[in-house]
């Protein structure tokens, strides 16, 4: 179950961990980086393919007062998306020490789609205010860096057009 459907998250951004295909993890190999991550994450929804890759998990935070649905997206959009990507960043003025990562990201066929949630309530109509400045960002950078590490990838922020 995606956390849109869950009222008491709010989607607040969106990342991508870019990297090439052949290096897919397993599921067993995404439950064991994440488990070296933090103790306090909760992996739930976890669905691989028939192969045992990962296809998808959701990451609940609790002390972050957070959540991360996390899915596997493949092929020839990811790739025209990164090159797309690449220009932007690029254009943004990119570091000179960022235009090997920004080759490299033109050239990834595959990305997992990170997406962030804050926790705003417990029960359906709770006041916004009530989270406001609860919301730790520690599990999803922790996520990011796992999950590029896992795969030789890069992790990315489209909004801020930054690399992580």
């Amino acid at each position: 179950m995606s956390l849109f459907e869950n009222s008491q998250y709010r989607w607040r951004e969106t990342y991508f961990v870019q990297f090439p295909s052949r290096n897919r993890p397993t599921l067993d190999k995404v439950r064991q980086a994440l488990s070296m991550v933090s103790d306090r994450l909760e992996l739930t929804a976890v669905t691989g393919d028939k192969r045992g890759r990962f296809e998808s998990l959701t990451i609940l935070a609790p002390d972050d007062f957070a959540a991360l649905d996390i899915s596997y997206i493949s092929g020839l959009e990811v790739l025209e998306q990164g090159a797309a990507l690449a220009e932007e960043l690029a254009a943004a003025g990119c570091r000179a020490g960022d235009q090997v990562p920004l080759g490299q990201l033109r050239e990834y066929d595959a990305r997992f789609d990170v997406l962030h949630f804050e926790r705003v309530g417990d029960a359906e109509g709770a006041e916004e205010e009530e989270s406001d400045g609860m919301l730790d960002p520690s599990a999803l950078l922790l996520v990011l860096d796992a999950l590029a590490e896992l795969t030789g990838g890069i992790a990315v922020d489209p909004q801020t057009g930054t690399m992580l």
